[in-house]
């Protein structure tokens, strides 16, 4: 009897450790995986509305002189926000030229997509282009930028 005692206590000892060790669903981890999903998704459906730029453009309409100009322009501007504004003044053909190339404050999704790809991802405070779009050829001054 104590030999069927002692079987009997080794088989509920064992069924608890393979139960305690090895459970038989693991619902915690989809769980996580779902919500982590559904935040990354809500991060970026927020991140459209919180992250802002604001930058200047020197717009030249054309193609390989518009291009070219630009070059030559962007060596003499060197970064300089101030000869950036003044060249901006003279030489871009968009109507933010009166106010030195200035394009305000906007979001992702405001711009044109090969404008957007720099003014969110590229250095602040440095000339970027010349960047070619539909209406022509930029250099693009980023001010400032929120994320």
């Amino acid at each position: 009897q104590s030999s069927r005692s002692c079987h009997i206590a080794c088989q509920r000892s064992h069924r608890r450790h393979v139960l305690s060790s090895q459970p038989l669903i693991n619902f915690a981890r989809p769980k996580m995986q779902l919500s982590a999903g559904i935040l990354d998704g809500m991060k970026g459906f927020m991140k459209r509305f919180t992250t802002k730029a604001s930058a200047s453009h020197i717009l030249i309409k054309g193609g390989a002189e518009a291009e070219n100009k630009l070059e030559d322009l962007k060596v003499e501007i060197g970064n300089s926000p101030i000869k950036f504004a003044e060249y901006a003044a003279q030489y871009s053909e968009c109507p933010s030229a009166s106010s030195g190339g200035d394009l305000g404050e906007f979001g992702p999704g405001a711009m044109v997509a090969e404008f957007d790809k720099v003014v969110f991802n590229e250095d602040i405070g440095q000339v970027h282009g010349p960047i070619k779009t539909q209406f022509g050829y930029h250099l693009i001054f980023i001010r400032d930028r929120t994320d």
